[in-house]
């Protein structure tokens, strides 16, 4: 745990490789034995001693048996889950996954179609430091130069699960995995035709504001192989804040699928989401104490889309995994923000565009050598990015009409970047033990020019190119088929992003690059735990340490202004633990009643500057939940508590470590909070097949909670309220 950084990146590097390259050349040996041929060699092996099958793609179809078996912290949130507890949207999903932190919606991400998530006390604003996928495929605008979720195209109706995999995943999956990887599955496409059709009502006590969340499911697979399904999931109507309304989501996806042969398939994806929301500014202290569902601007609002297609060929027998996937993103996003001036009133806008498209194989082979069962993974992603970004302004009088933005800055940035991993898992008794190494390979430039009033200041043309190894090896010991404990070291990066390479100098308003001052972002992680799955108890215990070597922070002046600064070092450790348990395994009487609950300590700090050893900002020390469920007859009844302790918001303008709260509501202490929902359901299997109906209540006790912003709309934001839901689906 406390291995140092040099020590760590050259030798387990060195090690990394060196038994990856032993198993290629296992590997290698036994192909090339002159006295077998190929055919009778895989007959051969067939037969030999070799107990797995390859695993090739382990997010693809992830379940408990497979999260039992990664050599790190996972959790995965299934379906099951999602439909039986008091969860509406995708915030209430990964609050029940230890390490994650989930940011109520404030600042300028304070909109219906942000996500603002953050693991083991890493920043949450927007969700920049954990790799974030949708059946494989980024959800950002552009994984390597706009990693931000500030439009998070995934809807609550179209998951099947939720894995989030917080160790052990670096060397796979990247870049921005700090944070380690979240991957959304889609629902899958039925090998019967099934149908399902849904709606999520919402209405928050004390308004009037109603938001309704429709779903629609449909889909099979056809004689010949063909699977075809229709996924919508929707949001209308609005939220419980004042200028928090007009919420307009509609998420839509058509999968199809072909099996070739039984042991060979391809998909292709086609994915539309569309959404926009008001995002009302934050209080001042004055103004919250007033009332917190106040909002004055009436002009702020985000909207975006994106459209993006996708196409996989997988080839899978009991020896050989191999896959290819393609997709192509095409994203636009846009804003107003309204601030209040001396004069009137100022509108700032931010329209971007993006594309982003990526190929990506990847081949796995299984295979003894000796009692030694190996499974070896080599794979590849070349991804090609595009950005073009406009900031604009415009002032006006009270009560009067913005008139046409005038260009402050623009951008035309870009990205070429390959990705090469390759990984070992050596099995051998109880044992198993996964070396890896992943090599990239970034190229990045953003044309940045600055403008006064719309006339042209000047261009800067910063370009930087980053190679990084990032070594991994992971340890497993599997003391009976349900208890393993595991550990693992591995290095994590985070290239610098396109609105990181360059800025407006503050008095002049001139274009100039942040090279000398800013540096891509490395982190070292480690991890040792234990799970067990079995005799109706899933649980998990994790001790974990991210040794930050520089790491960048956005910082506000008084104006809300940003501009990216280097934190330089910091640490984060602590511990997590999740169980769920089954009481019928204890007695008959107690069928149907189960327990699950997760609890995560962090302790996250500068390790360097003039905050050295105090708290990094927006994370809790403390996150709990804990749930109850009792399934009867066609009832299914559950009660659910969360809870986190205070946050931080220091990073006063005058350079203080702000704990009092401020008079504008942005900097000060954060109480901390806990809330209570219950939740009724009853599926009329007899009366009505098919028919499901559900009722409940988030925040029971109608608790007053906040959280604050220290953007350009920063402020003191309240939290949900007492909140009424009735759910209701049919199954066809």
């Amino acid at each position: 745990m406390l291995i140092k950084s040099y020590v760590f990146s050259h030798h387990l590097l060195s090690y990394s490789i060196a038994l990856a390259m032993c198993s290629i050349s296992f590997y290698a040996f036994a192909e090339t034995d002159h006295e077998v041929t190929l055919q009778e060699q895989a007959d051969v092996q067939t037969l030999s001693t070799l107990t797995l099958t390859a695993q090739g793609n382990w997010l693809e179809k992830a379940n408990s048996k497979k999260v039992q078996q990664h050599a790190g912290a996972r959790t995965i949130i299934d379906r099951k889950r999602m439909d039986e507890t008091a969860t509406t949207s995708i915030r209430d999903v990964l609050r029940q996954s230890p390490g994650v932190q989930v940011q109520e919606n404030n600042g300028t991400g304070g909109s219906d179609v942000s996500l603002n998530i953050g693991v083991r006390g890493l920043a949450s604003r927007l969700s920049p430091r954990s790799a974030v996928l949708m059946d494989g495929v980024p959800l950002s605008f552009a994984p390597y130069g706009q990693p931000q979720l500030s439009l998070a195209p995934v809807s609550m109706g179209n998951i099947e699960s939720v894995d989030v995999v917080r160790g052990a995943g670096s060397v796979r999956f990247g870049p921005q995995n700090v944070g380690g990887i979240i991957n959304f599955s889609t629902r899958s496409i039925p090998k019967n035709f099934a149908a399902t059709v849904g709606l999520t009502t919402e209405f928050a006590s004390g308004t009037d504001q109603t938001k309704l969340s429709p779903h629609l499911f449909v889909g099979g697979t056809l004689d010949n192989g063909l699977g075809l399904a229709l996924l919508y999931s929707g949001t209308k109507g609005n939220n419980f804040r004042e200028a928090n309304n007009q919420i307009d989501i509609d998420d839509v996806m058509l999968k199809t699928s072909y099996q070739l042969t039984d042991q060979d398939d391809i998909a292709l994806n086609l994915h539309h989401y569309e959404g926009r929301g008001e995002m009302p500014e934050g209080l001042t202290t004055q103004q919250f104490t007033e009332n917190p569902y106040q909002a004055s601007h009436q002009k702020d609002y985000f909207a975006g889309r994106r459209s993006n297609i996708s196409l996989k060929y997988s080839h899978k027998d009991d020896l050989n995994n191999f896959e290819i996937l393609g997709y192509y993103i095409d994203s636009f996003r846009t804003s107003n923000l309204e601030v209040d001036t001396a004069t009137g009133k100022r509108l700032d806008n931010a329209p971007r565009d993006y594309q982003v498209y990526a190929f990506e194989p990847r081949y796995s082979r299984l295979f003894d050598f000796g009692d030694i069962q190996n499974e070896i993974t080599i794979g590849y992603r070349y991804m090609h990015e595009e950005s073009s970004e406009f900031a604009g302004r415009t002032e006006y009088a009270n009560g009067a009409q913005p008139s046409e933005f005038l260009a402050r800055t623009s951008s035309e940035g870009g990205t070429k970047a390959h990705a090469i991993y390759l990984d070992n898992r050596f099995d051998f008794g109880q044992w198993v033990i996964t070396p890896g190494v992943r090599f990239e390979s970034i190229d990045t430039h953003n044309n940045f020019s600055a403008y006064k009033k719309g006339q042209l200041l000047n261009t800067v043309q910063p370009n930087i190119k980053s190679e990084e190894f990032l070594p991994s090896l992971s340890l497993m010991y599997k003391a009976n088929d349900n208890w393993n404990i595991f550990a693992n070291a591995g290095v994590s990066f985070g290239p610098q992003q396109y609105n990181q390479l360059a800025t407006t100098n503050a008095t002049t308003g001139q274009a100039i690059t942040t090279l000398d001052g800013l540096n891509p972002e490395k982190s070292n992680n480690y991890e040792i735990g234990t799970k067990y799955l079995g005799h109706g108890l899933n649980a998990e215990f994790t001790v974990f340490y991210l040794d930050f070597e520089k790491e960048l922070q956005l910082e506000r002046d008084g104006a809300g202004n940003g501009l990216w600064t280097n934190l330089g070092a910091t640490s984060h450790k602590g511990v997590e633990a999740g169980l769920s348990y089954d009481f019928s395994k204890l007695s008959n009487a107690l069928e149907g009643l189960k327990i699950y609950s997760n609890y995560t300590f962090t302790k996250a700090v500068s390790e360097a500057g003039e905050f050295k050893g105090k708290d990094l900002p927006f994370y809790s020390h403390h996150v709990a939940n804990l749930g109850l469920g009792y399934k009867f007859d066609n009832w299914n009844v559950n009660a659910d508590l969360f809870a986190q302790s205070k946050q931080h918001s220091p990073n006063s303008p005058d350079g203080s470590y702000q704990t009092v709260e401020s008079a504008n509501g942005k900097y000060g202490d954060i109480a901390g909070y806990s809330t209570f929902a219950i939740r009724a359901g009853y599926d009329f299997k007899s009366q009505l097949k098919g028919l499901k109906l559900a009722g409940g209540i988030k925040n029971v006790f109608d608790k007053q909670y906040y959280t604050r912003s220290t953007d350009s709309t920063g402020g003191k934001y309240v939290g949900q309220p007492r909140t009424f839901f009735l759910q209701t689906s049919y199954d066809f």
